[in-house]
């Protein structure tokens, strides 16, 4: 097992997934803070990176295309201080975050994990019932209806219909914009046969928001609704691709010979990583023995 601790939060790995734990630091986000601890499967992966700085580093997690709501919802719109796929790491941790990196990969290897999208989520997305406000109104989900009530800010003719309730089985999407310079934000919803061009200011379907501290909230309703949408990237009828992984189904019949081959070097790979763990290779020793294998591969 493998794992880090920092002001910024704790990532753990204990072979088949990342568990991400937010720290309770005053300069660790709201968002993160109220998104709580990740678990994210190996087979999410699309890789694992540390980026080191002169006086603190960071640990990147790169999740395959399609495989979190959260990620899908926001369409890379979260903000680094909001990205839970992120760890500021200090200068005397550097060695802790290349091992945990090493680890990681070497996992991904071992697995062979394809980096390739996938056609259904591999992550839950927030758990509900979840109620967010901020902007012109208040945002909550049950996990089968949202409602959207307004507050005193809310223009007289978006207030003037009411509370909204939406059922999941009526949308065709959702989507949350945060607000950038002098342009507001949003969380729409669009409905299924009802498509609207008015702005998120007279959308009885959107929440506008103006760029304030619970702003970044909203993306949680919005990650939450997408996870129980249709995956955006589901194969049809006649594709191969399975849809759970997002890989061609293998053909059946006889194993060719050469599968047996490559089986015993992922074995030997295992063994040198049980030997560098345990302290008979030395870093130096285990990278060039891996490399080694792998060009035999």
């Amino acid at each position: 097992m493998a794992e880090i601790i920092q002001k910024d939060g704790t990532w753990t790995f204990d072979g088949d997934a990342l568990r991400l734990t937010p720290g309770r630091d005053k300069n660790v986000s709201l968002f993160r803070k109220t998104l709580g601890e990740l678990v994210v499967p190996l087979g999410a992966l699309a890789g694992v990176s540390f980026e080191q700085g002169r006086k603190a580093g960071r640990l990147r997690l790169r999740l395959r295309d399609g495989a979190d709501p959260l990620l899908h919802a926001t369409g890379g719109r979260l903000t680094e201080p909001n990205d839970p796929y992120q760890l500021f790491v200090e200068s005397d941790r550097y060695g802790v975050a290349e091992y945990f990196v090493d680890e990681v990969r070497n996992a991904l290897l071992l697995d062979q994990v394809p980096s390739a999208p996938v056609a259904g989520y591999l992550l839950p997305g927030p758990a509900v019932p979840l109620s967010v406000s901020a902007g012109d109104g208040t945002a909550s989900f049950d996990g089968e209806r949202v409602r959207l009530e307004w507050n005193w800010k809310t223009e007289d003719a978006k207030a003037a219909a009411g509370i909204r309730t939406l059922a999941v089985t009526d949308l065709d999407a959702v989507e949350w914009i945060p607000a950038v310079g002098l342009e507001n934000g949003c969380l729409r919803f669009s409905v299924r046969n009802a498509p609207t061009k008015a702005p998120p200011k007279y959308d009885p379907n959107s929440v506008e928001l103006w760029g304030f501290k619970k702003d970044p909230l909203m993306a949680l309703v919005a990650a939450a609704v997408q996870a129980r949408l249709p995956h955006p990237a589901r194969a049809a009828p006649t594709d191969v691709r399975d849809a759970r992984e997002g890989r061609p189904e293998l053909p059946s019949g006889p194993v060719a010979s050469t599968e047996d081959g490559h089986d015993a070097l992922l074995r030997r790979l295992r063994e040198l990583g049980e030997l560098r763990r345990t302290g008979v290779l030395t870093d130096e020793e285990f990278t060039l023995a891996k490399q080694a294998v792998l060009k035999r591969m």
